[in-house]
């Protein structure tokens, strides 16, 4: 479901002389249906970059990264916009919503852009928000009052709010307690079991070795490494 050859990425420094600082190189593996692949590596060796170039926020500078049959590397905006909408989906650790949006409506979006009806859409986000202890006081507020493991809750009930068939996972059970961490991990099996192929960092080792089929460290794919 997710495949990646030979993938690099470089970032030019422009208030820098646009000096050229090369950070990925040679990025190689597969993420494959039912699957979940755990990132690993030292901080800054590009575990949360290689996760944005999946999603399309970072621009490949080579190579190939394929999701489903589309090309991220090579794909055009209106592609990756239209890929994040039916087959990728990004749970990560900061909650980036609209003010004065209510919590409801936050993790009922991305079925509402799918066509689901509002009144289906709000009714399942509803009962994520439930599995994931959000009190129901706090759906008609703002996201952006909670405490950061309440945001962090909404970020992954949006996040699972459609099956999407691949996920990104960055640090999903961060600013959680031994309860919600449960029910998290939890998610992520019932999307492994249903066929979805999920591409993680968990800095948490018991979280990684209960969801992880494989783990690739990143640090391989540095420049230096790969000299």
């Amino acid at each position: 479901m997710i495949r990646i050859h030979d993938l690099s990425k470089s970032f030019t420094l422009h208030n820098q002389g646009a000096a050229v600082i090369p950070v990925m190189s040679g990025a190689s593996l597969t993420v494959n249906p039912g699957e979940c692949v755990g990132l690993i590596g030292q901080s800054g060796a590009g575990k949360s970059t290689l996760m944005r170039m999946v999603y399309g926020n970072y621009l490949a500078a080579g190579g190939k990264l394929i999701v489903g049959t589309l090309d991220v590397a090579t794909a055009a905006p209106r592609q990756i916009i239209a890929l994040r909408r039916d087959t990728l989906g990004y749970v990560s650790q900061f909650l980036r919503v609209v003010p004065r949006v209510p919590t409801l409506d936050v993790v009922a979006e991305p079925l509402l852009a799918l066509g689901t009806p509002a009144e289906q859409a709000r009714r399942h986000a509803a009962t994520l928000l439930a599995r994931l202890n959000i009190p129901e006081r706090l759906w008609s507020l703002s996201p952006t009052t909670f405490s950061g493991g309440e945001q962090q809750r909404v970020n992954i009930a949006r996040g699972f709010a459609h099956p999407y068939p691949a996920l990104l996972l960055d640090e999903p059970t961060a600013s959680l307690d031994a309860a919600n961490r449960e029910v998290v991990l939890s998610m992520i099996q019932e999307a492994k079991a249903r066929g979805a192929a999920i591409l993680g960092i968990f800095h948490d080792e018991s979280a990684r070795a209960r969801v992880c089929d494989r783990l690739v460290d990143v640090t391989g794919f540095t420049p230096r490494a790969a000299a």
